[in-house]
This record gives structure tokens, sequence and C-alpha cells, in this order.
């Protein structure tokens, strides 16, 4: 492949979703081949995530603004890589992990890597002349993900009094990814309806699933499967439901001791929310659980595993925050059997791509992921069928920033054809 040299890297702060600054790259190439990619961010976020540099100045967005690591783009990263060959992934990051000398880009900021990450796969694809989901995974990437469309939301992505952070609708029975989001878009909008019904709120939280104040944790799982009834499909069948506890954000120790002030029954050990766990899964179509335990809470974790791993999927986030050194740990120590993918968790494309071969490789799942404080780049649909992944979760059936994903994904499917997969397993 002819080599093509990046020739020009800029950054500019943007807002994101949730209306706070985040970081929007620009990179041009030799061949006047140009890109933009935006950087995404997280409101439930683990304790070793790449850290996301913020300027601190309490008199411009709170302390929010991302200014520094626009320099940190402009000044040191961007004129580091000028003359690279962008074909150069590995060594494009590599470069720029060095640069920044810490185990967690503190210095220069996971943001304003990951810009620079995200543009030059983007600017590599564009100048290639192919699509940014072949280019990442190969002629063979053909698979549509089927999405974990959340449509109830509570922990840290609501205003209510739902402990759980979101449940999820998954169209595993779907014969293509355009029927799997019917399937899913109709249940939400069924659900808005029988909450109003009720006499329920029926506005949303970060990712656009709706944030009711119900009745108890149980009464969420209750009225999703009313919901997809009512829509015309079969719990278990049709529509299964997966659930992230975010566990860290009702952890009082974040090492096994737990108030779920919704359940009812006070403070809890990690043996009692697994039993909890255990009685849910028996009774409701749940195929996946997300940070059922805190971050800290290893041990609790593995036994989560032992107890519900050969039914369902267990998925550490938190926990693994898509790190190799912390995914390898749980591979040794049988703590999951899937991790959750997250760009901005690591801070580049490569090492994404590098956590979710170790997971391939040791015979685990891998769940892609976006934040909650998203942005119109739709690189994370692209991203997700590139990796063969099976399933993304990307927010619910509204909120333009979710929608965008969605509505790449349906273009990937009608370029792939009739040569496009969709199935869960």
């Amino acid at each position: 492949m002819k080599t093509i040299s990046i020739s020009a890297i800029q950054a500019m702060e943007i807002l994101d979703s949730r209306g706070n600054p985040t970081i929007r790259v620009f990179v041009k190439l030799s061949d006047g081949t140009s890109s933009v990619a935006s950087v995404p961010s997280g409101a439930s976020t683990g304790e070793n995530e790449a850290i996301e540099l913020r300027d601190g100045d309490k008199n411009r967005y709170a302390g929010r603004g991302v200014l520094q690591a626009v320099s940190n783009v402009n000044e040191k990263l961007g004129p580091a890589l000028i003359g690279m060959d962008v074909y150069q992934q590995s060594s494009i990051d590599r470069a720029m992990i060095e640069l920044d000398g810490t185990p967690n880009k503190s210095t220069l900021g996971a943001n304003a890597i990951l810009g620079i990450s995200m543009a030059v796969a983007r600017a590599a694809a564009l100048a290639a002349n192919i699509p940014l989901y072949q280019y990442l995974g190969g002629a063979g990437a053909k698979r549509l993900t089927v999405p974990c469309m959340n449509i109830l939301n509570g922990g840290e992505h609501a205003d209510n009094n739902v402990d759980i952070q979101e449940f999820m609708v998954v169209p595993l029975g779907a014969p293509t990814f355009r029927e799997g989001l019917r399937y899913v878009a109709e249940t939400f909008h069924v659900l808005k309806k029988i909450l109003k019904d009720r006499g329920l709120a029926t506005s949303v939280g970060d990712e656009g699933g709706f944030a009711p104040n119900l009745n108890s944790n149980e009464d969420a799982l209750e009225i999703i499967i009313q919901a997809i009834e009512k829509a015309g499909y079969n719990p278990g069948e049709d529509i299964a439901i997966a659930l992230d506890s975010a566990a860290n954000s009702f952890a009082i120790d974040m090492k096994g001791l737990y108030d779920l002030k919704w359940s009812g029954t006070g403070k809890m050990q990690s043996g009692d929310l697994i039993a909890l766990a255990e009685e849910w899964v028996s009774k409701y179509p749940i195929i996946l659980w997300e940070d059922p335990l805190a971050e800290g809470d290893w041990g609790g974790f593995k036994q989560f595993t032992e107890r519900l791993g050969k039914k369902i999927e267990v998925v550490g986030d938190d926990i693994f925050v898509t790190n190799t050194q912390y995914i390898h740990r749980g591979i040794e120590e049988n703590t999951a059997n899937s991790a959750l993918i997250k760009l901005n968790q690591i801070g580049t494309v490569s090492e994404t791509i590098e956590a979710v071969r170790m997971c391939r490789d040791a015979g685990w799942r891998y769940f892609i992921s976006h934040r909650s404080g998203e942005t119109e780049d739709s690189f994370l649909a692209d991203f997700a069928v590139a990796m063969d992944g099976g399933h993304l979760k990307t927010g619910s059936a509204c909120r333009s920033e979710r929608i965008a994903k969605y509505n790449r994904l349906l273009e990937i499917e009608q370029e792939l054809g009739e040569t496009a997969l969709y199935y869960w397993q």
C-alpha cells in the first residue's frame, strides 16, 4: 500500500450530549484526505480508567473545559506525528503513549490522545477508499451487532429511585439488524405509553431510556416484560433482557458491602446480591448482566460467575476498564466471561483492539459500548462491526447522538447486502 503521511492535526473544543466540553480532532493527509473524530465522555467511570484531562477552571464550564487537552493536541501530540504513515495505527498510537509517559495518559489526556487515534483511523480508511469497518476489521467484517437498547435508566444515569443503571432489551430472535432495531424501538414506544397510562414520568436519562420512579427495582423488570408482550413479541424468544447494575454506584466499600436502598432489604453483602440475581435470572429472560458487583469486589465477581456464568453473559466494565492488565487477571481468576469495551476507557484504537483480541483468544465475549456523554460521531458503529463482537450498547431509540450509531449500522447493513450476518452467539 502506498505510503500516505499525516500532514496536519488540529483540535477544538465542542460539547457532548450532556452539554459538557469534549474534543474534536481534525486530521489531514499528504494526499489531501481529511477526517474528523469526536471523543465521548463517561459519567459512571472506573477508578482505573485512562484520565480524561479537564482544565479545572471553575470560571469556565464549572471546571470541565478541555482547552488544555486541545492545546496538547495542537502543540505537542500533533507536531510529533507529522510525517508518520497514516496506515501505521499501532505505531502512531504508541508514539502518543510514549510522549505522554504515564500508564493512564494523565499528562496529555486520554481524550486528546483518543481524538487523534480515531481521526487517524478514519483518515486511513478514507485514503484507502474502504469503509472504516473493513479497514479496522478486514475484508471479512460483515457481522452486524445485536442492539442492546437501553429503555429504562436508573443509578448514575437518572434522577429517580431505581438503583440499577440500565435495563436493556435485546432482539436476539430477529432475522436481521434492521428488524432487530425495529423490535426494540417498538418496545421502547410501547413502554412509553405504559408509563404514561400509569401516570409515571416519561422523561429520559442520559442515554435516552425512560427514568420514572418505580415501586422497586424488580418493578422495572415487570414493566419491561409487559412492554415486550404488548409490542407483540415473546419475552426470551424474540426479545430478552440485559442489565447493567453499575454496582459501584451503590457499593459502600467497593469490596463487598452494598446498599440497594430501593430493594427494601437494606445493606447487603455480595452473597445477597448474587442470590437476588439468581432469583431474577430464574424469573425473567435475562441473558447478560454487566457490573453486578463493584470493581474492587473481585471475589464476589468470581462467585457470581461461578453461579450464573453458564446461564448468562457476565460482563466486567469498571473492574476491567478495557485494560489488558485487568482483563488478563479476570481471565486467570475466572472473574467474568465477558468484558465491556469502551474506546475512551483505555484511550487509543489499537489498545482497544488488543483488549478485544485478548478476550477472543480466551474464549470470552466482549460487549462494545458507548458512553453516557456522547457525540454525533458514528465511529463506534463501524468499530463494533469491525470487532465482530455480536452485540453493542449505544443507548435508546431517542437522542440523536444515540440514533447516529444505529443509523450508521443500518447503512452498513445495506452496504453489505446479502452478505450481512446477524446473530447473538
